[in-house]
């Protein structure tokens, strides 16, 4: 199957702009191919897609090398260019092992036909009457055609937004199928999201996906809804500058690169950064949200209680993912039936306690260091699109057990009290004694689902990285077990899970 795009009259400025959305949607194991005459400007082509990936210095034409190999920031490109190759010549060349390293690009791709894969990007370029501009037809084969029909949907969304000018440059994304780039213009920048509509893996109970049970957003409604509800609050999410619900585009105001955790690797002070991110959560708990958010042009969006059975099918991924790969086997049925008769009462009571806003993922990846700005909206707010309505304390637990940096005990007890403080000064109905209990609970459900979240990239996904923070996210469990009211649940846990100083290799 193959599906085809033709962009006619395309300058010197578009054909940048071209490379840098190309190189934004590459990955390992691509193969992209250039064909026209001489002069078509196909190494014009390549040289801009070397420079959008990051490669630095000269891009020359591989004519006599035949090919040439470039480390960029973000993936190794092999340029390859067969004017000159002889058939017997393709066998020695190595591009099964560059394709397994990177990105090939070729020229001439008609003089390596028998190698070339099914699925692939052929880019067509051609000279036009008019001698600066070309015409250019891509076509993409085999599963390039679903993601060249997503491109050009891009393009579509990107051209009726004030960006239409505007390069792309790759962003790092995060754990989900989301993709993030900086668009960049002279005097501004935005934030590209290409969010497509889809569920988190396959149905696991009542032909619902995990991300359904426990109301993951899969689309891009959610992030417009509660960005506004943020904004309206005085909070720093970023403004969102032009969305398609349908196609799962958003552009959204840059908030910059001082994320929390790259500040705490330069040496920023924990106390510095966590104190007003502390003090924005006090803030958010000052009015509950509305059940529904309203947005512009579109229904509003009815936002989700973060209910019982959502924490427990949560907490289920320890027994699901975290202990068979500690043992090397499926969890028992009668140890499944003790974790959750001991998991249930207490999530069951959680869930109905001190409720309000809950972000989810409320940590150092998603929060950003705004320094120029005042008060609450020094902290920038960047990941909130699985919001929910339920208990405060989640939020505090998953920025005070930071996942990915190591929080003091001490910095985290003192953030705790000063929470408990705030709130007291709010309400007089706020039990400092209730909200710490229901902290050590939702601390223990969350650290537990994260060591299960780990364990399925690392045995599903093949993301290993994630596996190095596991020791610090068992060492928060061990905090919040410690508590008098997980008495029942801290007895079974030290049954059956090592202490995060002798946590053994994990079978995946």
């Amino acid at each position: 199957m193959t599906s085809s795009w033709s962009l006619d009259d395309v300058d010197l400025v578009r054909l940048d702009i071209l490379a840098s959305r190309i190189a934004v949607a590459l990955k390992t194991g691509d193969v992209i191919t250039l064909s026209g005459p001489l002069g078509a400007g196909k190494t014009t082509f390549a040289r801009a897609l070397v420079t959008r990936l990051g490669g630095e210095g000269e891009v020359p034409s591989p004519t006599f090398a035949l090919m040439q190999r470039y480390e960029t920031k973000r993936l190794t490109l092999t340029h390859c260019d067969f004017y000159r190759l002889e058939p017997a010549e393709l066998d020695q060349l190595g591009l099964d092992d560059a394709l397994e390293e990177g990105v090939v690009l070729i020229e001439w791709p008609e003089r390596a036909e028998r190698w070339l894969p099914r699925d692939r990007l052929d880019i067509a370029m051609d000279e036009t009457a008019t001698p600066a501009l070309r015409r250019i037809v891509l076509t993409g084969h085999g599963t390039w055609e679903a993601r060249l029909e997503r491109l050009q949907a891009l393009f579509s969304f990107i051209d009726r937004t004030p960006y239409a000018e505007a390069p792309a440059r790759y962003l790092l994304g995060d754990a989900s199928t989301r993709s993030y780039a900086r668009l960049v213009l002279p005097h501004r920048t935005a934030i590209l999201m290409n969010a497509p509509r889809q569920p988190d893996g396959p149905p696991i109970r009542d032909g619902k996906p995990y991300s359904a049970l426990v109301h993951l957003a899969e689309d891009v409604t959610p992030f417009v809804a509660v960005a506004h509800a943020l904004r309206e609050r005085g909070l720093s999410a970023p403004a969102v500058y032009a969305f398609d619900l349908d196609q799962g585009f958003l552009i959204l105001e840059d908030l910059g690169d001082r994320v929390f955790g790259s500040e705490v690797a330069k040496g920023t002070p924990l106390a510095e950064l966590y104190g007003p991110a502390v003090d924005a959560l006090v803030a958010l708990a000052r009015k509950a949200p509305p059940e529904l958010l309203p947005i512009e042009g579109h229904a509003p969006y009815l936002l989700p209680a973060y209910d019982a059975e959502a924490l427990l099918t949560e907490v289920s991924l320890l027994i699901d993912w975290f202990w068979p790969a500690l043992r090397g086997k499926p969890a028992p049925a009668a140890l499944r039936e003790e974790f959750f008769g001991l998991w249930r009462p207490l999530l069951e009571q959680s869930a109905t306690a001190d409720r309000g806003w809950v972000l989810r993922d409320y940590h150092s990846p998603n929060l950003m260091w705004l320094p120029e700005r005042e008060g609450i909206k020094r902290v920038g707010i960047l990941d909130f699109q699985d919001a929910l309505s339920g208990p405060f304390a989640y939020d505090l637990v998953s920025l005070l057990q930071d996942a990915r940096v190591d929080v003091p005990e001490a910095l985290e007890r003192d953030e705790l009290a000063r929470y408990c403080a705030a709130r007291n000064a709010q309400s007089q109905h706020f039990s400092s004694d209730q909200f710490v209990s229901l902290y050590a609970t939702l601390g223990a459900q969350r650290n537990s689902k994260i060591l299960g979240i780990f364990a399925r990239l690392a045995k599903r996904d093949g993301k290993r990285g994630y596996l190095a923070h596991i020791p610090r996210v068992t060492r928060y469990l061990e905090r919040d077990l410690a508590h008098p009211a997980l008495t029942g649940l801290r007895r079974l846990y030290a049954r059956e899970f090592p202490p995060a100083g002798d946590l053994p290799p994990l079978a995946l």
